[in-house]
């Protein structure tokens, strides 16, 4: 199994189907949100973490890119949603392993440049983002 996300597994199919809505600045800030994610996935891969792919994407992620319409339609999803401007990624993390680690190691996150969704918003998925929460704070609520 790999542990790397490709812009492929990030864009799940949207940049074809809402090529309309994907902007070079939202197609930058991707880049860079899985630059970052692959970062932090090999270190967790180093550390034994287990690795999961969703059943429902047949990939690490869980949600990548979000167009306006698929935010719109996805349950919980915040109004400006990091996901609409590509500097969010949802990994699969059933078990909560991903959230686990990264809560443990916010030095890492740090030196990447990741933001963590407070793992209590987010079960069965870890949300990292590349962008600070207005609050500053590596681990933050939404």
């Amino acid at each position: 199994m790999t542990i790397q996300i490709t812009r492929s597994d990030y864009f799940m199919g949207r940049d074809t189907k809402y090529a309309r809505d994907l902007t070079a600045a939202i197609a930058v800030a991707a880049d860079v949100t899985i630059d970052r994610v692959n970062q932090l996935l090999l270190l967790m891969a180093q550390d034994g973490v287990p690795l999961d792919v969703s059943p429902a994407t047949g990939s690490l992620v869980a949600s990548g890119w979000r167009p306006p319409a698929v935010n719109g339609a996805t349950p919980g999803a915040a109004p400006r949603s990091k996901h609409m401007t590509g500097h969010a990624c949802d990994l699969y993390d059933p078990e909560g392993d991903l959230d686990e680690w990264c809560s443990s190691h916010l030095e890492e996150l740090e030196r990447i440049g990741l933001w963590l969704e407070h793992p209590s918003a987010t079960k069965g998925w870890c949300h990292l983002q590349a962008l600070s929460p207005r609050s500053g704070r590596r681990v933050f609520y939404p």
